[in-house]
């Protein structure tokens, strides 16, 4: 299955959001990503859903989301012209000491990502990045 992008405006209100996710939960379809955030206008907010579904469902789904009364507007964003960006805050144990800090400090560097806090036992990782990237930041991180 491909993930799809669905960028849909719909009207500033409680409860809508909860309209729209269950939408997708009755028809058994996973929701792999959910962003909301407001738009230029107080009124509407912007719902980015990432979603795994076929073609012929992804038609259906986007009629049922069209019948919401709340909905203003669905448009799918192409995947070759949008960028998928994640931030991860991850814990990382220091069982090895002064070994682990080093091997850390090269991963920070190697992935460009930022130390946020840092104990004598752990160090917290904030990174900002694509899917693939930050597995692989994980990958590194891993035990």
């Amino acid at each position: 299955m491909k993930t799809h992008i669905l960028s849909v405006l719909v009207e500033n209100q409680a409860g809508v959001l909860a309209r729209v996710s269950s939408l997708f939960s009755r028809r058994g379809y996973n929701i792999e990503a959910l962003s909301v955030g407001p738009t230029e206008n107080a009124e509407i907010s912007r719902i980015t859903i990432a979603v795994n579904v076929e073609g012929h469902a992804l038609d259906q789904v986007i009629q049922q989301l069209d019948k919401l009364v709340n909905v203003i507007d669905i448009i799918e964003l192409p995947a070759s012209t949008s960028h998928q960006v994640e931030l991860i805050l991850v814990r990382v144990a220091l069982n090895g000491g002064e070994s682990d800090r080093k091997k850390i400090d090269a991963v920070l560097e190697k992935f460009g990502a930022y130390l946020v806090e840092a104990t004598a036992t752990s160090v917290t990782i904030q990174q900002t990045a694509n899917p693939a990237d930050i597995e692989k930041l994980l990958g590194e991180l891993a035990p």
